[in-house]
C-alpha cells in the first residue's frame, strides 16, 4: 500500500512539473496536482517542499497571499525538524519575510522570523549572507539605517571570514549605499565612494564579478552626484557606466558566468536584466537634470519596455515596480516640460494604478506623487490644487532634496498670484545660503526664484544679480533647462529697463536652448519677448516670424489644456487622501 501511496505521490509531482514546464504553462493544474499531493501525506520532507512550490506558484501568479504564507508557514515549521534541510529551510523563511515584510505593520513579525533564520544559517554560507541582506533591506525600509549598517557590517565581516571576498564587496557596497541614503551630500560618503573604486581596481575576482561591482559601484557614484546637480562632473562617470553594463552584457553573451564555483558564491546585487533598466533608469536622471527631455523620454520608453517583458517572463517583482514607479514619475515631468499634459495626467494615473495595485509602496512614493499632481495643477493653471498638493508633499517629504524642490516650487505659485506674506513666510525655507540641501542645481534654482521674486517686485537691479549667480552656476554644470529659464527672465528685466539689445542677447540664446530641450512653456515666453524686440527695432519680416510661432505655441499648449482637463484621469488633482477619485482595479 505504502508503495502504491508512493507512485501515487511521485506521479502528481511529475505531472504539476509537466503542467508548469509546458509552453503555455497551466499553473491551474499545476496548483492542483500539488494540492492532491498534500491530501496524500507524503514523507515530511516531500510534504514541507510541496508547501514551499505552492507558496512559490501563489506568490509568482496569484494575488493570494494569504494561502501562500500559511504554505511557507508549514513549510518553515515542518523545515525545523527535519535535519539537513537548509534549502527549504532558509527559502520559506525568506519568502515568508517577504511576504510579512509587505503586510502593513508586518515588518517586526518579518524581521522577528528573519533574525531566528539568520542565528541558524551560519553554516550555510550562501543563505546567512542572503538573509542579512533582506533584514537589512527592512531596516531601510524604515529608515532605520543604524540597524541596516549593523546587518550589513555582520554580513561584511562573516563574508570576509568565509573567503568570499566578491560577497564581501557587494557588502560594502551595500553599506556605502546606506550611507548615501542616510545623507546623501556627505562628505563622507564621496570619500569612501573614491576609495571603493580603488579598491575595485585591485579587486582580481572574475571579469564578469568585476564588471558587475563597477556597475554597482558607478550606479552610487553616479546617483549621488546627481542629487548634488553635479550634471557635468559626473558624466565621464555615467558613460563609464553605460560601458560597463555593455561590458557585462557581452561577457554573458560569450557564455562568462559570475559565479565563481571555487568559492561557492551566487548572490548578486540585481541580475543583469534588472541592471539594464537601473542603468536606463540612471541615464533618465542625468538627462532630465541636464535638460535633454527627448533624450530621457528615449531612454524611458526603452526601460518600461524592458520591464514589461520581464514581468511577463518571470511575473512582477519588487525591484521591477520601484524602477517602474521612478521611470514614470521622472516621464511626467518629462512631458510635463515639454508642454504634454494630457500624457502626463495620464501616467500619473497609470502610477496611482501601481500603488493601489501595491499599496506597500505607497509610503515611500506618496511625497513624490503629491508633487507631481502639485507640477501638473501648476502647468494647468490651477494654483489652488497646486498649493494643496504641495503643501501635501511637504507632510510626507522625507528628504532634503524633495523638500527644498517642493518649497521652490511653492514660492513661484505664490509669487504668480501676488501673494507676498504667503512667499516671505517660507522665505528662510529657500534662501540660497541657508538650504538644507547642498545640491548645486537646488541652489542654482533657488537664485532663480530670488531674481523672479526681485521682478515680481520691479526690483531690476537685485533681479539681475540674482540670475546672474543663477546662470553662472547653471552653466558650471550644464543645467540646460536652468540657463534657458534664468536667461529668458534676465532678458524679461532688460526688456523692461529700456534695453532691447540686452534682452535679445539674452533671450535669442534662451530660445534656442528651449528648442533643444524641448520646453514649450519656455518657447512661448521666449517668442512673447522677442516679437516685442523685433517690433521695437522695426524688423517685420522677424516680427511676423515671432508672432506666428507664439500663436503656434500657445495654440499647441491651449489644444493640450482643454484635451487634458476633459480626461477623467484630471480629478486626480483633488485628491489627498483615501481611495483615488477614478477606476483604477483596471491592468496595468
Amino acid at each position: 500500500m505504502a508503495n502504491s501511496q508512493d507512485a501515487y505521490y511521485l506521479s502528481l509531482l511529475a505531472l504539476a512539473e509537466c503542467f508548469r514546464t509546458q509552453d503555455p504553462s497551466n499553473i491551474k493544474a499545476c496548483i492542483q496536482c500539488l494540492h492532491a499531493v498534500l491530501t496524500l501525506k507524503p514523507p515530511p520532507k516531500v510534504e514541507a517542499r510541496t508547501h514551499l512550490q505552492l507558496a512559490n506558484l501563489l506568490t509568482q501568479y496569484t494575488k493570494n497571499t494569504l494561502q501562500a504564507r500559511d504554505h511557507l508557514q508549514q513549510a518553515w515549521n515542518m523545515s525545523m525538524n527535519i535535519a539537513g534541510f537548509d534549502d527549504v529551510r532558509f527559502e520559506s523563511a525568506s519568502q515568508l519575510g517577504k511576504l510579512l515584510s509587505m503586510e502593513e505593520g508586518g515588518n517586526a513579525a518579518a524581521k522577528t522570523l528573519l533574525k531566528r533564520a539568520v542565528e541558524l544559517s551560519r553554516q550555510s554560507t550562501t543563505w546567512h549572507s542572503k538573509l542579512l541582506f533582506q533584514i537589512a533591506q527592512i531596516s531601510v525600509s524604515e529608515q532605520d539605517y543604524g540597524s541596516a549598517g549593523v546587518w550589513l557590517q555582520m554580513g561584511n565581516e562573516y563574508s570576509l571570514m568565509q573567503g568570499q571576498m566578491f560577497t564581501h564587496m557587494l557588502f560594502q557596497l551595500s553599506k556605502i549605499m546606506v550611507l548615501l541614503l542616510e545623507d546623501r551630500s556627505s562628505k563622507e560618503a564621496g570619500h569612501v565612494l573614491d576609495q571603493m573604486g580603488q579598491a575595485l581596481e585591485q579587486y582580481n575576482g572574475t571579469l564578469p564579478q568585476k564588471e558587475h561591482l563597477r556597475v554597482f559601484h558607478l550606479v552610487l557614484y553616479v546617483c549621488h552626484h546627481l542629487s548634488s546637480g553635479q550634471v557635468k562632473t559626473v558624466k565621464p562617470a555615467l558613460k563609464q557606466l553605460q560601458q560597463s553594463i555593455q561590458n557585462l552584457i557581452q561577457l554573458a553573451e560569450q557564455g562568462e558566468e559570475i559565479f565563481d564555483a571555487s568559492t561557492g558564491e551566487t548572490l548578486v546585487w540585481l541580475p543583469q536584466e534588472q541592471l539594464c533598466v537601473l542603468v536606463y533608469m540612471v541615464s533618465v536622471m542625468h538627462s532630465m537634470q541636464a535638460g535633454y527631455m527627448d533624450k530621457a523620454h528615449k531612454y524611458t520608453e526603452k526601460a518600461l519596455i524592458q520591464i514589461e517583458k520581464l514581468k511577463a517572463e518571470s511575473g512582477n517583482n519588487a525591484i521591477l515596480e520601484v524602477l517602474q514607479l521612478l521611470l514614470l514619475e521622472h516621464s511626467v515631468i518629462c512631458h510635463l516640460i515639454m508642454g504634454s499634459k494630457a500624457q502626463a495626467i495620464k501616467e500619473i494615473a497609470r502610477i496611482c494604478r501601481i500603488l493601489t495595485n501595491a499599496p506597500h509602496l505607497m509610503q515611500a512614493h506618496r511625497a513624490q506623487l503629491h508633487t507631481l499632481l502639485a507640477v501638473y495643477s501648476m502647468s494647468m493653471n490651477n494654483p489652488e490644487a497646486a498649493e494643496v498638493q504641495f503643501n501635501a508633499a511637504l507632510r510626507f517629504s522625507q528628504n532634503h532634496e524633495l523638500w527644498t524642490f517642493v518649497n521652490l516650487n511653492l514660492a513661484v505659485v505664490y509669487l504668480r498670484c501676488h501673494r507676498e506674506r504667503d512667499f516671505d513666510a517660507i522665505m528662510d525655507r529657500i534662501n540660497p545660503d541657508s538650504l538644507p540641501s547642498q545640491s548645486h542645481s537646488l541652489r542654482a534654482a533657488s537664485f532663480y526664484v530670488q531674481g523672479l521674486h526681485a521682478f515680481f517686485a520691479n526690483q531690476h537691479n537685485d533681479g539681475k544679480r540674482f540670475l546672474r549667480e543663477s546662470l553662472k552656476m547653471a552653466n558650471a554644470e550644464d543645467l540646460n533647462r536652468l540657463t534657458s529659464c534664468s536667461l529668458v527672465l534676465l532678458g524679461h528685466i532688460f526688456l523692461c529697463v529700456g534695453n532691447p539689445r540686452e534682452a535679445a542677447n539674452m533671450v535669442t540664446p534662451a530660445m534656442q536652448l528651449a528648442t533643444k530641450i524641448p520646453d514649450l512653456h519656455l518657447q512661448l515666453w521666449a517668442s512673447a519677448i522677442l516679437k516685442d524686440l523685433y517690433r521695437q527695432s522695426g524688423d517685420t519680416s522677424r516680427e511676423m516670424e515671432s508672432n506666428q510661432n507664439h500663436y503656434m505655441f500657445s495654440q499647441t499648449l491651449l489644444n493640450d489644456h482643454v484635451m487634458a482637463s476633459h480626461l477623467p484621469e484630471h480629478k486626480l488633482i483633488n485628491w489627498t487622501d483615501g481611495p483615488f477619485p477614478m477606476p483604477v482595479t483596471y491592468k496595468i
